[in-house]
């Protein structure tokens, strides 16, 4: 029963407090890793070679004396560091290292308490690619791509704070694209004829002004409105969902 519990204690990997950490495990008076913790800690180092390391706490079991065992738990970080170094893995600017003698609440097993705790962080994982920036990626000059969710306030060029989101990917995608050069066109919905208030030309133009804003060059861009001429479905339309298609601003992809 006893060599099952040590099994399973030989590596324990959790999340705490935005830190994972793992756990390296010694047998008696020796400042190496056992056996069983050098093939798990290996296998470990080739499935996580983009963490970085942060701290490495020793530890010793209550035989001995405090001082003795202190040095040996310094010796085990020093191994347990110069075998991470060597597989190439990678230290915080602020690495710590604290080494243990008795000093700590120890386990009645006293094979838990023969140890190195490797506290490391993951890197955050990219943000999730929007469909509209995939879509831009994959576009080809003289190609159109409709804006998703872009909203305006009743027959005006304001426009709703929750198009936030996608204001934010164009401005991203001309950000990460230099040589992107774009026509924002407005289009407008419901009435057939001349758009006496320009109100697709002043709703592109409201695109165009969150670009230059936030630093985007004029000289990338432009932006031009159609009224009700271009409309995707005929007018008058049959739905509020055909009326909103109408009522849009897309993109024409002049140069990229």
């Amino acid at each position: 029963m006893k060599s099952k519990i040590l099994i399973l204690f030989l590596f324990v990997t959790f999340k705490s407090l935005g830190q994972k950490q793992i756990e390296v495990f010694f047998d008696f008076n020796k400042d190496f890793p056992n056996p069983s913790s050098i093939l798990e800690i290996n296998e470990w180092i080739s499935k996580n070679k983009n963490v970085e390391i942060i701290k490495l706490l020793g530890y010793c079991d209550s035989i001995d004396t405090k001082d003795y065992n202190r040095k040996l738990a310094e010796r085990r970080i020093a191994n347990v560091q110069q075998l991470l170094e060597k597989s190439g893995m990678k230290f915080g600017k602020n690495l710590e290292t604290i080494a243990y003698g008795k000093e700590f609440k120890q386990s009645k097993v006293q094979a838990e308490n023969r140890k190195v705790t490797i506290f490391y962080n993951e890197p955050e994982a990219p943000p999730a690619e929007s469909e509209l920036t995939r879509k831009i990626k994959q576009s080809k000059v003289g190609e159109t791509i409709p804006l998703p969710n872009i909203y305006f306030f009743n027959n005006v060029a304001r426009i709703v704070p929750k198009s936030e989101p996608t204001l934010y990917d164009l401005r991203c995608a001309m950000e990460e694209n230099p040589k992107l050069r774009i026509e924002i066109q407005g289009h407008i919905c419901c009435v057939v004829g001349e758009d006496v208030k320009d109100v697709s030309t002043a709703r592109a133009r409201a695109i165009y002004n969150y670009l230059l804003r936030n630093k985007i060059d004029r000289k990338r861009m432009s932006y031009k409105g159609f009224g009700s001429s271009r409309p995707i479905h005929p007018i008058p339309e049959k739905t509020a969902a055909e009326e909103d298609e109408n009522r849009r601003v897309e993109i024409l992809i002049v140069d990229k």
